[in-house]
């Protein structure tokens, strides 16, 4: 009779650790799975800014620009003599793909946002802002400037007000949208495509302002 109890009281021992060792692995493993989970979900393909630094991106040496610098998850381009800017180091399409950010003016009265993005073996650039303020357009087709030529259209921008701004290059087409009002619709075949002399260094892609103060934030890009 004692043994039969004392095989008992040794089994519901074994039967209680058992029980308590699963407990405790269970409850070890169970951050590692929610860390994973929770790291997986923040990861975004798409995103070219981190919103805390300039990883993936270096800052424009054009010899005007003004400092340049990541605050509260925005790139923020300050005044300088010229153009601030910064241009992107890593892999890029040359074509079919869409740029989205959301930009603003906060200090001076010229262009707050210009984009220098590839078209195949070309360049150009997308102007938000320019000519003392209003002007969106390309620069440059034939020559010409967002301020001379057919791309050119008139745009009242407030200041502190932060802008929606798409841009698609297609192997036909460079549109952009700004606050999904559709302003740059670009056929582009058979037309010379480049850059004005100030912005050769954005290539393949940047942004920048001119002798403007400009906030850029949740800067993307997908390809089409």
């Amino acid at each position: 009779m004692c043994k039969s109890r004392y095989f008992i009281n040794i089994t519901l021992l074994l039967i209680v650790l058992l029980f308590v060792n699963c407990s405790e692995n269970k409850n070890r493993q169970q951050p590692k799975t929610e860390a994973v989970v929770e790291k997986s979900e923040v990861i975004d393909e798409n995103s070219l800014f981190d919103g805390e630094t300039l990883d993936g991106w270096k800052i424009t040496g054009y010899g005007t620009e003004g400092p340049v610098l990541v605050s509260d998850g925005k790139i923020v381009l300050n005044f300088g003599d010229g153009c601030t800017g910064v241009t992107w180091v890593r892999d890029f399409p040359k074509v079919n793909y869409e740029v989205t950010l959301e930009a603003r003016r906060t200090v001076g009265n010229d262009f707050f946002c210009g984009i220098t993005f590839p078209v195949n073996d070309e360049f150009c650039s997308l102007i938000i802002g320019g000519w003392g303020g209003p002007v969106v357009g390309l620069s440059n087709i034939d020559g010409l400037d967002a301020g001379e030529n057919e791309t050119n259209v008139l745009k009242k921008f407030e200041r502190n007000t932060w802008y929606k701004i798409k841009l698609q290059v297609t192997n036909e087409k460079i549109i952009a949208w700004i606050d999904d009002e559709k302003l740059v619709d670009f056929s582009y075949s058979g037309r010379r495509l480049s850059l004005r002399s100030e912005v050769q260094l954005s290539k393949p892609f940047g942004l920048f302002t001119w002798q403007t103060t400009g906030e850029i934030r949740n800067i993307r890009m997908q390809k089409l």
